[in-house]
């Protein structure tokens, strides 16, 4: 990928992103205006403005904490913590009854603005989070007309494949429990699951089940042959890094990892690459075939080949018989992998350097309403696992930067404008719902303070406000860079992952390869076997 694409991915994400905040705050900045509260700065981003000008007495800002924004409203509770100053001169609001000091009325030069009841102040709150979901809508709406990319494949709960052994060289827990590729899964924990591990849809996926049970072992249904059985998996844990400070307490370098079974969902093996000199290209395998079965035993994912190449970095390497299917043929090649020249430190390979994608994918039109009940849906069920005693915790959400990189991924897809449709229209329903929570520095806790001060018949104290306020935009501040912490990481880590690897085989014969191919040794770059 050029540089130029990156820089118009990169402005595209910045662009959306800026938009879903803009019109969150220009619900607030309408209703403010709509109820005759002051407007001193329309904001988007928090803390000191990198940009900012004032139009209509009005002051547009651009912060420099890319993570929200918001609407000053000196007559409602302020967030100067969050939003810095707005310049404006100190103003006070007409109370029912002033302030006195010693007996006196305060004398302030300052700008007096009329009091607003706590219906005003309500509206305006719940105006941000109402603007949001009528976003979702509108992206919903054009979801539905212009469709969702969807394979299909997700719709399955057929077994992958089922990884023999796990870290540490025991055996893995699918494995050790008796569940095999081909077995189709009915239900986890106790619960009917009809998809694997779609964003779509994750109270009956396979993977949200395992990674939200609590039990020691977890009860798996399945179906094999026709008949149902069960099997009791004792979920595995991946080894997170950590640093330990003095040998005292151990700071964790990335998420703890969730619960997990090691099993993958079913997925047809056509090879998309093939490695020059290889012992794939050297027996004739092309783009586009699909090997149905390994050394006999039908397969169900790639990862069968993958590992039983990687099964060869510490034995003696032993040829495999791939069965072929390609179009209406199908016939058997006998391949031994081999080390390739570069890199010196990989396990023996056949070549096949990526496995193609399931192309069989069709645009569904799912209607506005079974979207929306479909995103709400995914917040209630986080939170459920949150509140719930799994092990799923603040530590597992995902901030700024997580959906800075879902758009980057998006945006790279040959069809991703359609799926960056798709994934607004959920990003808008959470944004509504999360900032509904009664907490201060929310728009639930603007609204939280309203009913307070309209059951009181009057305001909370402003140093109390002050307090409470301070307090939690610094917990908010903290938890948003804790957040980005983790989720900075894993972009990291996936990017170092991913990157290509230069992969050369020695040349083995002479002559013509298959395809007119000729026997040279030449380097290509290609993703990681996965």
């Amino acid at each position: 990928m050029t540089i130029l694409r990156y820089i118009f991915i990169a402005l595209e994400v910045v662009l959306l992103f800026n938009l879903l905040i803009g019109v969150h705050e220009l619900g607030h900045f309408l209703a403010a205006k709509w109820r005759g509260l002051k407007v001193d700065r329309f904001a988007i981003w928090f803390g000191k403005p990198i940009w900012k000008k004032k139009i209509g007495g009005v002051e547009y800002a651009l912060g420099w904490i890319p993570a929200g924004g918001y609407v000053a409203l000196p007559q409602m509770a302020t967030m100067e913590t969050i939003e810095g100053k707005s310049g404006a001169p100190e103003q006070k609001i007409i109370e029912p009854f002033a302030e006195r000091v010693g007996g006196d009325l305060q004398e302030t030069k300052i700008d007096e603005l009329p009091n607003v009841t706590p219906l005003d102040k309500i509206i305006v709150a719940f105006a941000g989070p109402l603007f949001s979901f009528l976003l979702a809508f509108v992206f919903a709406v054009i979801v539905w007309q212009v469709g969702k990319p969807d394979n299909g494949s997700d719709n399955s709960t057929v077994v992958g494949w089922v990884s023999p052994t796990a870290d540490g060289g025991q055996a893995g827990p699918a494995w050790a429990a008796g569940l095999r590729p081909g077995d189709k899964i009915l239900e986890v924990d106790g619960g009917a699951v009809h998809h694997f591990s779609p964003l779509s849809s994750m109270a009956d996926s396979v993977t949200w089940r395992i990674i939200t049970s609590s039990g020691t072992n977890i009860a798996i249904k399945y179906l094999r042959d026709g008949k149902e059985a069960m099997a009791y998996a004792t979920p595995f844990h991946r080894k997170t890094k950590v640093f330990s400070l003095f040998g005292l307490v151990d700071v964790p370098l990335e998420r703890k990892a969730l619960r997990q079974i090691l099993i993958t969902s079913a997925a047809k093996t056509v090879v998309y690459e093939i490695a020059t000199n290889s012992p794939a290209a050297f027996v004739g395998l092309k783009t586009g075939d699909e090997i149905v079965a390994l050394n006999g035993e039908k397969i169900y994912s790639p990862a069968a080949v993958d590992y039983a190449q990687i099964a060869m970095s510490n034995t003696v390497i032993k040829p495999l018989t791939l069965t072929v299917q390609r179009g209406n043929e199908t016939f058997d090649r006998t391949i031994t992998p081999v080390l390739p020249q570069s890199p010196t430190n990989a396990y023996p390979l056949l070549g096949i350097m990526a496995w193609q994608g399931d192309t069989n994918t069709t645009l569904v039109h799912p209607g506005p309403v079974e979207q929306l009940k479909m995103s709400a849906g995914q917040i209630f069920n986080t939170f459920g696992a949150l509140f719930s005693k799994g092990e799923i915790g603040v530590q597992q959400l995902g901030g700024a930067v997580m959906i800075i990189r879902v758009y980057s991924n998006l945006f790279q897809d040959e069809d991703g404008w359609r799926r960056v449709l798709w994934f607004s229209v959920i990003l808008n329903v959470n944004l509504a719902l999360l900032n509904l929570l009664p907490l201060p520095v929310l728009d639930g806790g603007h609204i939280t303070l309203s009913l307070i001060e309209w059951i009181r018949r009057r305001p909370v104290s402003g140093k109390i406000l002050e307090k409470i306020q301070t307090g939690f935009a610094a917990l908010l501040i903290t938890f948003m860079i804790y957040i980005a912490f983790f989720d900075t990481g894993d972009w990291v880590r996936s990017a170092h992952a991913d990157r290509d690897v230069t992969i050369t085989f020695a040349p083995a014969s002479t002559g013509v390869l298959p395809d007119g191919q000729t026997d040279q040794a030449k380097p290509i770059n290609i993703a990681p076997i996965k």
